[in-house]
Order: C-alpha cells, then sequence, then structure tokens
C-alpha cells in the first residue's frame, strides 16, 4: 500500500469529507421539515391533504434515489428548473430522506399509548394539546434513533451526488485515482473518512437516546 500517497492526497480528500458533510446536514434539516409536514398530513381527517402524502412516500420511497436526482438535475430544465449542482443534489436528498423520515415520525407517533390521548382529554385538554403536550414529547423519544439510522444511511448514499459533478468525498476520490491508477488506496482512505463522519453521527445519536431514555 502507496502510504506516502495517501498521506499526499489526505488534505484534498478531507475538504472533500466536508462538503459530503455539508451536503448531508442540508439535506437532513431538509428532509425532517418535509418528513414531520408529510407526517402531519397523514393524520389527517382530510383526503385530498393524507393521499398526496401517502403518495409522496410511496413513490420516493419506491424509486431509486439517483433517479429522483437525474430527473431534478438533468430533466428540470425542461420545466423551468435549473438548479447548481449542490442545490439539486440538497433539494434531491432531502426530498427522498424526507419520506423516510416521514414514516419514522408517523410510526413514533402511533407507537405512543392511545390511553395517553384519554388520560389527557379527561384533564380537559383539547386535540392540538394533547398532541403538543402529550403525544409529541413522548414520540420525539421514540423518534431519535430511526432517524439517526436515516441520516446514516443519507451520509452513505450522498455519494450519488457525485454523479452530478459535486466534488464531495467519492467525486475526489475518482479524480485522484485518474492520475494516480491506484484506487485501492485512494477508495481505503475515503472509505476511512466515511467511517469517521458516520462514527461521529452514530455516537450523537447514542447519546441523545441515552440522555432521553434517562428523563422517561
Amino acid at each position: 500500500m502507496d502510504f506516502e500517497l495517501i498521506l499526499r492526497v489526505f488534505p484534498f480528500l478531507f475538504k472533500a469529507a466536508l462538503v459530503t458533510v455539508h451536503v448531508s446536514v442540508l439535506s437532513i434539516c431538509l428532509g425532517l421539515v418535509i418528513g414531520s409536514i408529510s407526517a402531519a398530513a397523514n393524520f389527517s381527517r382530510y383526503s385530498f391533504v393524507r393521499w398526496p402524502a401517502r403518495f409522496y412516500v410511496s413513490f420516493f420511497r419506491g424509486t431509486p434515489a439517483l433517479i429522483q436526482l437525474f430527473i431534478l438535475y438533468f430533466g428540470g430544465p425542461q420545466i423551468g428548473i435549473n438548479l447548481e449542482p449542490m442545490a439539486a443534489g440538497v433539494i434531491g436528498l432531502g426530498i427522498n430522506i424526507g419520506a423516510y423520515m416521514s414514516e419514522s415520525i408517523r410510526g413514533a407517533i402511533i407507537a405512543v399509548d392511545k390511553g395517553q390521548i384519554e388520560a389527557g382529554r379527561s384533564l380537559g385538554l383539547g386535540k392540538l394539546q394533547v398532541q403538543r403536550k402529550i403525544i409529541i414529547p413522548q414520540a420525539a423519544r421514540l423518534m431519535i434513533r430511526p432517524i439517526g439510522v436515516n441520516s446514516i444511511g443519507l451520509i452513505k448514499g450522498s455519494v450519488i451526488v457525485s454523479t452530478i459533478s459535486v466534488i464531495e468525498l467519492t467525486f475526489t476520490a475518482h479524480r485522484f485515482i485518474s492520475s494516480t491508477y491506484k484506487p485501492f488506496e485512494l477508495f481505503i482512505a475515503a472509505s476511512a473518512l466515511y467511517l469517521v463522519i458516520v462514527s461521529i453521527v452514530s455516537f450523537i445519536v447514542d447519546r441523545l437516546d441515552e440522555h432521553f431514555a434517562l428523563e422517561v
């Protein structure tokens, strides 16, 4: 193994890893917003609100994220949507992960004991007050790990943005491979950086999960 090569290109790979983190964080935040709205819509009593949310979840979970990204970036200009690679990557990943976040949030809310709702109503709380003061705080604890798993999946899946020329970690590794012809060393180095990022996220999720578990 050419350790000298790894040391030489490491600063460039590290800089690209920061781009991967940047794309992932923005996508996760967007996904949480979209997922929360979609999950809320799924509980609506109005079918014209509920069914579009269900279609969104089914479509974006049932089709490849890469195809979705290509539709947005390469197909978008046909309908007047022109996005820079970074913006397209963040929006594409955010919309995709939002469908998974939606199911994680919805599942956590459903998992809260229905007796809690009845108890809240018996205390004179309205429907929205029950949701805000009783259901959501308890569901939030149950959402941590599923959302953490989704976030880790997005970080590893963010590699697809390299296909639209976002200069992230995998894209940078490929560029060096084309000039050095040493894929083993470069992919090992890129994998190590991905592992560090995922390990940090896993650590944060574990600590949050433990923290909220102690409050139960």
